[in-house]
């Protein structure tokens, strides 16, 4: 069998059906689906049990040899904000996952108690499980097709020239890269990459808008933004330290970012959500790979010198004692800058990038755990852990699927953005819940102002309700094509796709693009004119959440342009050690705020400094969102003409100027030297909270 590297096939593999036979792509009378599903993913696979449901033919065109996407392949950490928010086939996915492992048999190197005991979770929940090894993942996913004698035809690829025959608006057939065809009433575009909705000339898009474009704030470059895995120490860029003239290391790049706001043609960087186990008898070590570069990972061996070790950061244990290890930090598995050219490239393009970012993620792990120079804690911590023997073993162990994080977005008669995500616009058309924040990977490293290596695009804000997900942002614009739905390369900004983007969104949105192909077939019309009360109707029967009943958050946010005085944000404070962003608790000023993640106290601080326009007594103000979880005793010093002052802040208490502010009291300032606040962290008794501070003048010199 041909080895699959990131869902793509190096060469076209034989048919290989799940259930039902078809008939080969030589016969005369090529068989005519109801539906044609194509792509393997979890999106896929639920449009397809959801078309066999409803009693109409189907057939599962997976390009590449392994069903179930990145929730087969090394996603099996959930990512979902609300899982209240998910139901139909997904809940059920996850239901089944559960059931899977109540057999004591699943359990093949610890016990299910042992397991809960290690993830800390004493309360296991009844019916459902969302954590679990790939192969299991796997296995439902199959099991659910079979149930429903749904074919599935693997190592077909869409020819990317004439690979889609269209017909009065219509797809009429499909056409791979061996000749093989596929006739059908209705298709489902359910890849990552969205090749079925580019071949069939639908309007789609690549990059990140710019903020104006659908005036948002979350859009296109951002440096401000971009403190969620960021280099939290000055690191030299370039190969010889110090001489710009030697050029910047590799991954870092030689442009500037860019504007904050504007857009451009970058996209979230890809990585491999890494299954690794510490289990020797299970245990692969891992591999040196070919074309290993040591100078690949010299940034991060001086970030790991200045004193950065956290490496394994977000590494999320699964059961039987394997992980889900994703990207954590400046410098981790994302590949950063490397992906550019994949959602719009041909096959052997994506598999040079595929194979490249394996050789870059797996010399990462090598790097990690045998260069001399990486400390040596780390090097025993990461040394102790590899690949699973029994995970992946049709591709050395190595996870098949790369994480396609975001590709091609469709623009139809609906995009989904920022404004859908925070709640301002409600689609009257839901066909399920985005639950997950806004968030995008980092899009490129640079060198700063100062010198020093920068990552941008990272953005993470989250702190609203599940909201609807509009039918109109899965079915293409009616001029373009009237028989096509687009579950996963959906219509979509940047930042909204952010949110949209997770697994089990996926697949209720394939689900739902399952549900409307049928309806359209029985009502013998376009996708974009079934009658959607009929739609929402069989949504709702099979299980499907359309309406976020639960609590809802209020988020209130204050424009620094907007207040009097001078307003510093904490964007432009001098921060010391690791400060999280969050936008949980409002209210809040501008982006959100930051926090200590009650750790490394006396370590970290917060430099306020701004030069006032001119001298006199100024009343300084302090913002912070309070919470029970917050330190009540946050030492704030105050940096005047007369000497310091230092005060103490409870931030357990609610804020006494409009719940946003409060006084820390009048100073003088000179307009010769800078006004300065420092909030410090030493023996605080929770979380302290960075958001900022105001100077308003009371009295002029």
């Amino acid at each position: 069998m041909t080895t699959i590297s990131g869902g793509i096939a190096a060469l076209s593999l034989a048919a290989v059906l799940v259930g039902l036979t078809t008939a080969h792509a030589a016969s005369k009378d090529i068989p005519r689906y109801d539906v044609v599903v194509y792509g393997g993913t979890s999106a896929g696979v639920a449009a397809a049990v959801q078309v066999a449901r409803m009693g109409k033919t189907v057939v599962l065109i997976e390009p590449g040899g392994r069903l179930g996407g990145m929730t087969a392949g090394g996603l099996g950490a959930t990512d979902i904000g609300n899982k209240a928010a998910i139901g139909g086939i997904a809940r059920e996915f996850y239901q089944r996952i559960h059931r899977y492992y109540s057999d004591e048999w699943a359990w093949r190197h610890e016990t299910r108690d042992e397991y809960i005991r290690r993830i800390r979770r004493r309360k296991p929940e009844a019916d459902t499980m969302w954590t679990f090894e790939p192969h299991a993942a796997e296995a439902v996913f199959k099991a659910m097709l079979q149930e429903r004698k749904v074919p599935v035809v693997f190592g077909e690829r869409l020819d990317l020239n004439e690979g889609v025959r269209k017909r009065t608006g219509r797809i009429v057939a499909i056409v791979m890269e061996s000749g093989r065809t596929f006739r059908g009433r209705m298709f489902i575009d359910a890849t990552y990459e969205g090749d079925l909705i580019a071949k069939a000339r639908v309007s789609y898009t690549v990059g990140r808008e710019a903020n104006a474009t659908y005036d948002e704030t979350l859009n296109g470059v951002q440096t401000q933004r971009a403190t969620h895995h960021q280099f939290l120490q000055p690191i030299d860029p370039y190969v010889v330290a110090g001489d710009p003239s030697s050029g910047p290391l590799p991954g870092v790049g030689a442009h500037r970012p860019g504007e904050d706001g504007d857009g451009d043609h970058r996209i979230q960087a890809y990585c491999f959500r890494m299954c690794l186990t510490d289990v020797p008898e299970n245990r692969v070590p891992l591999p040196k790979p070919a074309g290993y570069d040591p100078m690949r990972y010299e940034l991060l061996l001086r970030y790991l010198q200045a004193g950065w070790d956290q490496v394994f950061g977000n590494h999320k244990m699964m059961p039987n004692h394997k992980s889900d290890t994703n990207n954590h930090g400046a410098f981790s598995t994302d590949n950063i800058g490397r992906n550019y050219e994949y959602p719009d490239a041909d096959y052997a393009t994506r598999e040079r990038i595929v194979k490249e970012h394996a050789t870059y993620q797996k010399g990462l792990m090598w790097f990690l755990a045998n260069d001399p120079r990486v400390p040596e804690r780390i090097r025993r911590e990461v040394g102790r852990w590899g690949l699973p023997r029994d995970e992946f073993v049709d591709n050395g162990h190595w996870p098949h699927q790369l994480y396609i994080r975001e590709a091609r977005r469709m623009v139809s008669d609906y995009v989904m953005t920022e404004h859908d995500c925070r709640g301002a616009h409600v689609a009257p058309d839901p066909v399920g819940l985005g639950a997950y924040g806004m968030d995008s990977h980092n899009a490129q490293r640079y060198v700063d102002a100062h010198g020093h290596a920068r990552n941008e695009g990272d953005v993470q804000v989250g702190g609203f309700s599940p909201y609807p997900v509009s039918y109109r942002s899965i079915v293409p614009r009616a001029r373009q094509c009237r028989n096509l739905l687009v579950p996963v390369c959906l219509s979509a900004s940047h930042i909204a796709y952010g949110s949209i983007r997770m697994e089990p969104v996926f697949m209720v949105l394939g689900q739902s693009a399952g549900t409307a192909a049928v309806e359209a077939i029985k009502q013998k019309t376009a996708v974009q004119k079934i009658d959607y009360a009929r739609l929402r109707e069989r949504l709702v029967t099979d299980g499907q959440i359309l309406e976020w009943s639960g609590p809802r958050r209020l988020r209130i946010v204050i424009d620094p342009e907007k207040l009097p005085g001078v307003v510093v944000d904490d964007t432009d404070a001098e921060l010391t050690g690791d400060w999280p962003s969050s936008s949980v608790i409002s209210p809040y000023v501008h982006f959100g705020y930051r926090h200590d993640d009650n750790a490394e106290k006396g370590v970290k601080s917060a430099r306020f400094e701004v030069s006032l326009p001119q001298g006199g007594r100024y009343e300084v103000r302090l913002a912070y969102s309070a919470s029970d979880n917050r330190a009540a005793n946050v030492p704030v010093t105050i940096h005047h003409a007369d000497g310091a002052d230092t005060v103490q802040v409870n931030q357990r208490q609610v804020p006494t100027i409009d719940g946003v502010f409060v006084s820390l009291g009048t100073f003088r300032f000179a307009p010769e030297q800078p006004a300065v606040v420092v909030i410090a962290t030493e023996d605080t008794d929770g979380y302290v909270i960075v958001d900022a501070v105001q100077f308003l003048l009371v009295q002029e010199e």
